[in-house]
């Protein structure tokens, strides 16, 4: 069982090598928002739920997106592993995720982090802008306000998997193949 949690700003490909990885690795691919999406898409209690306090502007609460996730892994018992996408994002979620998956006799194997520059990454996001049609993905100043919070809530989850020795940091620049090839050199070490 491997259970990789990846980390990366907002642009550092995260969803593209996902895609990747879950393939070549025979993994369960697990994007928070593509839950949400999907959650309240389909209504479920915990997407009306989420709904409620996203549609006030308020972010939703660790324990329904910890719900919606541990909903995810038991729709996926018979799974080879799974790579977080997106969770976790705080030291509490990190910590509920570790208490879940130890309910499973399972753990998180590695964290892996893309790392590039701040500047890179903008270019990339207001390229994509231009074709995902997501409004934030269209303003610099918006794109790294998402950058401060990452930088506020999710960098600290370095040091959290740094002092379980689970950290691995990689180039995120260059061409998707070569960040692929990257990542995978590391997974296959684990």
């Amino acid at each position: 069982m491997i259970n990789i949690v990846l980390f990366g700003k907002p642009g550092a490909g995260k969803g593209t090598q996902a895609e990747f990885l879950k393939e070549k690795y025979n993994l369960t691919h697990l994007s928070t928002g593509d839950i949400f999406r999907y959650n309240m898409k389909n209504d479920t209690a915990l997407g009306k739920e989420a709904k409620t306090y996203i549609d006030n502007g308020d972010l939703v609460p660790d324990s329904v997106t910890i719900k919606m996730l541990q909903d995810e892994v038991d729709k996926n018992m018979d799974s080879k592993g799974f790579l977080f996408d997106g969770f976790p994002r705080t030291l509490a979620q990190a910590d509920a995720l570790d208490a879940f998956l130890k309910t499973k006799n399972w753990e998180v194997t590695a964290t892996i982090a893309l790392e590039a520059d701040d500047d890179v990454l903008v270019e990339r996001i207001l390229e994509r802008g231009k074709t995902s049609g997501r409004i934030d993905d269209q303003d610099e100043k918006k794109i790294r306000n998402r950058y401060q919070e990452y930088n506020e809530k999710t960098a600290p989850l370095m040091d959290y998997y740094k002092a379980q020795n689970k950290f691995h940091a990689v180039n995120g620049i260059g061409s998707i193949a070569e960040i692929t090839e990257r990542l995978s050199n590391v997974i296959d070490k684990l």
